[in-house]
C-alpha cells in the first residue's frame, strides 16, 4: 500500500533484519519475588535461544533504584507503594546498581554483542537510548518478554506503538506479579489493537 510492505503475519513482522528482542528486568531480585519465577526464567531462555539463533539484535533491560540521597518525590512514593510502607523512613532502595538483586539472572548468559540498558522508568524507551539504538539499525518491530507483564511490559508496549515500532509480545514468556493484574493488562493491550501476539513455541515453528 502506497509503497510500504505492512507486516500481517508474525512471520512478516519477525524478519531479523527488521525487529529485536527485549528482555525486560529478568533480575535476581524481581524473579524471586514470583511464584512462578523458574517457569518464566524457562520460557525467557528458550525465547531468548530462538531469537540468538534466528541472528535477532538482543537488548536486556534492568530496573535500577536511585540512592536515598538522590531519590526524588516519585521515586520515593514509588518505593513506599512497593514495599508498602506509609513512612519515608522504612523504605530502602530495592534495586542499587550492583546490588544482588540488581543482576540479570546468571542463566540469560549476557553475550558480547547484545546490549544492557538501565532505567528508573517502567517504559524501557524512557530516558534509555533504546528507541535512539533501534532506530539506528532500521527496526521496525520488537519482540517483548519477561517480568512483569503489568508494571513494566504494558507501558513499554504502548510506548513502542507511539513511537511508530510494531510490538509482539511472546505472551508464555511473560511474567506477572499479580495474576489478575496482569490479566488486565493482556487484555488491554489485545483490545487496543497495536500490538501482535504470540507463544514461544509459534515463534520456534516461524523461525524454524
Amino acid at each position: 500500500m502506497h509503497g510500504l510492505a505492512i507486516p500481517e503475519t508474525i512471520a512478516e513482522a519477525t524478519r531479523p533484519e527488521t525487529t529485536a528482542l527485549v528482555v525486560y528486568d529478568m533480575q535476581i531480585g524481581i524473579l524471586r519475588q514470583l511464584e512462578n519465577g523458574p517457569a518464566i526464567l524457562e520460557r525467557v531462555l528458550h525465547t531468548l535461544q530462538l531469537a540468538r539463533s534466528a541472528g535477532i539484535r538482543v537488548f536486556f533491560m534492568r530496573h535500577m533504584s536511585l540512592p536515598a540521597r538522590m531519590a526524588g518525590v516519585f521515586q520515593f512514593r514509588q518505593m513506599m507503594a512497593w514495599q508498602r510502607k506509609s513512612s519515608v523512613e522504612d523504605v530502602n532502595p530495592w534495586f542499587l546498581r550492583d546490588s544482588p538483586g540488581f543482576a540479570l539472572a546468571p542463566e540469560l548468559e549476557v553475550r558480547d554483542d547484545e546490549v544492557i540498558f538501565d532505567k528508573i522508568t517502567f517504559s524501557a524507551f524512557e530516558g534509555t537510548p533504546l528507541a535512539i539504538a533501534m532506530r539506528d539499525c532500521g527496526l521496525k518491530s520488537f519482540l517483548i518478554c519477561g517480568i512483569a507483564t503489568e508494571i513494566g511490559i504494558e507501558p513499554t508496549v504502548r510506548h513502542g506503538a507511539d513511537l511508530g515500532l510494531i510490538p509482539i509480545v511472546v505472551e508464555d514468556a511473560c511474567g506477572g506479579g499479580e495474576a489478575e493484574a496482569a490479566d488486565r493488562a493482556m487484555a488491554g493491550m489485545k483490545f487496543m489493537g497495536d500490538a501482535m501476539f504470540c507463544t514461544v513455541e509459534g515463534l520456534s515453528a516461524v523461525w524454524r
